[in-house]
């Protein structure tokens, strides 16, 4: 060739070894598994029936892009006075592409003080994480935030 970028593919035993290596991996590692967005509509409907959801009062913070999936913080606050009359009762955090929906549930009462909940969670990529709030009086109340994924996590074979 007179290409002078062009640069053939030497083939030798480490070369041609690297190369089958290397597929042999690809094809035995397991594919990233995913959930479907309806999938987590089921696993919202699981968790609180089918009562209506209203959007507010649940506030969400997620970084704006996390560089590694397998922890990622995420902040929750609903807007609640926490008192005997008015207060949440239960918090569920759902993904539309982990393996498993439902990342995790928490269930508060009028005694936590404030309806604020702070953790680290593991994400398949990026995505828009549903956040459901059951008050006590029943209502569910939904927030929701979306992260860009660099690496993601939760492959499972």
């Amino acid at each position: 060739m007179d290409d002078p970028t062009f640069s053939p593919i030497r083939w030798n035993r480490r070369t041609l070894l690297g190369a089958a290596g290397g597929t042999a991996l690809a094809a035995v590692l397991p594919p990233m598994a995913e959930a479907t967005p309806e999938e987590a509509d089921a696993a919202i409907r699981e968790m609180f029936g089918d009562k209506p959801i209203n959007e507010g009062r649940v506030w969400v913070k997620l970084p704006p892009i996390a560089e590694n999936g397998n922890s990622v913080a995420i902040d929750i606050t609903v807007d609640s006075p926490m008192s005997d009359d008015d207060h949440v009762r239960r918090i569920g955090i759902f993904s539309p592409r982990n393996p498993i929906a439902t990342i995790a549930e928490f269930r508060l009462g009028p005694h936590a003080g404030r309806a604020q909940v702070s953790t680290r969670v593991r994400l398949a990529g990026t995505q828009t994480l549903r956040v459901i709030a059951e008050m006590s009086d029943g209502t569910l109340w939904a927030g929701k935030a979306t992260t860009y994924v660099t690496l993601a996590a939760c492959v499972i074979g």
